[in-house]
Order: C-alpha cells, then structure tokens, then sequence
C-alpha cells in the first residue's frame, strides 16, 4: 500500500506542467489547487479502502479539467420550470424585466449614490430612493423596502398583528428564507399562531 501511496504526484510538480497552464488560466491557481487536493484526498481513500489506484490515475489533467468542468456547470445552470409554482423560491423566484436587468446593469459598472445625498452632500439611506417612488405610486405615506420573505412577513405581522392571533393554513407552514420557519416567525413578532 506505501508503494501505491508514493505513486501519487506531488501538487506542485502536477501545476508545473504546460498542460495545466490553460486550466489555471481559465480557472484560477487557487481552484485548480483545490481540486487536485481533492482527487489527492479521493486517490488515497481508495488506496486506503481497496488497495488500488483510481481509474483515471494516470492522466490527472483530464480528470481535474472534468472536474472543474461539473463544478462550473453545477453552479447555477438554466433550467425550465415545470413545477406549477410560479415563482419558485428555489428556482430564483420571478424573472427579472429586460428594463431592469439592463438598470441593474447600469448601476454596477459605476459608482452610484446608494447611501449618499449628492444635495446635501452627506449620507443617506440606502432605501430612500426607492421608497419615495413606492410611495408616489401607491399613495403610501412612507415605505420599507427588505431582502427577503422572511424579513417582510416578520415586519408585516410586527406591525400589523403583535399580541393577536393570526390564521395560517398548514399547508402554508413552511419554510420562507432558508431556515426561517413561520411559526418561529410568528413567535419574534408576538402573534399567536393558529
């Protein structure tokens, strides 16, 4: 088994070769790094577990490249969404108007006043922007603009439903926002749920 051990390339002698020079150009040192210490950590667990070599041990460059490959195509992928639920939490939620991906695109190219009174020359709020064009199109006397469902119910029952019962079907008590659940969202802004 120390034999099949110390047939195991060393990292740095692997990154050397001219082959993995386009791999660090495409990909980065750091990530090519990583995934050859995985394929090391891999090799040596079979080693370890049957006394063998990996299938793909004599050309490491073609697996770290179909690694890197699945990894970048696993990342965030297209999809069609055949679920019936419109606006799916775990599929992005809604699409986006070609009006604002190109606004969107607009504002991360250059520096903008997100927290900053040009008139006054001082700090603003990053909200006020947006929450004075929620107002004027829905008559509102202020707005409050947050990231996530969660965030929003919690502000909505805070404000709306403290210390009173609220009715949730069960098939509503799910998760919104990762781990947050409604009934714990529902207890940090003192409703009883029912």
């Amino acid at each position: 088994m120390n034999t099949l051990y110390s047939q195991l390339p060393a990292i740095d002698s692997l990154l050397r070769q001219p082959a993995f020079a386009a791999l660090i150009a495409q990909y980065g040192r750091q990530h090519v790094t990583a995934i050859l210490r995985q394929q090391q950590q891999d090799a040596r667990h079979l080693i370890s577990r049957q006394q063998r070599l990996p299938d793909w041990y004599p050309d490491w460059h073609q697996e770290t490249q179909r690694r890197l490959c699945s990894a970048q195509r696993h990342a965030l992928s297209q999809v069609f969404n055949l679920s019936g639920t419109v606006l799916h939490t775990n599929l992005g939620r809604a699409q986006l108007a070609e009006q604002a991906i190109a606004a969107a695109c607009v504002a991360m190219r250059e520096p903008v006043t997100l927290e900053y009174d040009l008139s006054g020359a001082q700090r603003s709020h990053r909200d006020r922007a947006l929450a004075q064009r929620l107002c004027q199109l829905t008559g509102a006397e202020d707005a409050c603009i947050v990231n996530n469902n969660a965030a929003a119910v919690l502000l909505i029952l805070s404000a709306l439903a403290s210390a009173k019962d609220v009715l949730v079907s069960r098939g509503e008590l799910v998760e919104i926002g990762g781990s947050f659940r409604i009934p714990d969202i529902m207890r940090q802004a003192g409703c009883t749920l029912r």
